[in-house]
């Protein structure tokens, strides 16, 4: 049943995109449309495929190509000027290396290296296509919670993290304070909101001790 249901979805999905391809063409063949939704067809068969195969890896890897390419076209065909594509690619790219390496994807050591390429790719692209504004540093705040809350929930030192990831959160909150508005000070209010993590972990643990 698995198998003519495999191939339902895929004669399925051709006939589809070819009632589409006609429909834009009769319509409207001065804008192509019909490859929004074709996108999304052509994953049915795909996924039942790696589904019923098992096939992970392969279901990353060629679901980051459809979506590369479909972006490719989407960057060329609508605004060839600004190549917004390398920012959007990048992360992509990460779906079918994670799960290539398997289980070692939760290790530490590829969470620094993965942190890291992170920070640097973005910080070129920051420098090279738009160096008016460090925009780099928010990318650079998002991933690297990676390392952090793998190494510290790792060796259960959550308290410990409370107090790191506070820190962490306050350092960004003043440096974006400076690069953005260094005339306001505004940075003192979210941070005031942040210590209360390790201060209610602290009164907590200390109040389990107690009693």
């Amino acid at each position: 049943m698995n198998k003519y249901l495999l191939l339902f979805a895929t004669v399925a999905s051709i006939v589809c995109i070819l009632f589409l391809i006609t429909v834009n063409l009769l319509t409207s063949p001065h804008i192509i449309w019909f490859i929004h939704p074709a996108i999304a067809i052509i994953l049915w068969p795909i996924s039942l495929y790696s589904i019923q195969k098992n096939k992970n890896k392969l279901f990353s890897i060629i679901v980051s190509l459809i979506l590369i390419v479909y972006l490719i076209i989407e960057n060329y065909t609508n605004t060839p000027d600004y190549p917004w594509i390398l920012y959007a690619a990048y992360p992509i790219i990460w779906w079918p290396i994670l799960v290539s390496l398997g289980k070692y994807a939760k290790s530490f050591s590829v969470s620094i290296c993965g942190s890291m390429c992170t920070i640097l790719y973005y910080s070129i692209l920051n420098i090279f296509l738009s160096p008016q504004y460090p925009w780099a540093i928010y990318p650079a705040f998002a991933v690297l919670w990676w390392p952090l809350s793998i190494y510290y929930a790792k060796n259960k030192r959550y308290f410990e993290f409370s107090i790191v990831a506070s820190t962490f959160i306050s350092i960004f909150f003043i440096i974006v304070n400076i690069v953005s508005t260094p005339f306001t000070i505004w940075a003192i209010y979210p941070i005031f909101g942040v210590i209360w993590w390790p201060l209610s972990m602290y009164f907590f643990s200390h109040k389990r001790r107690t009693f």
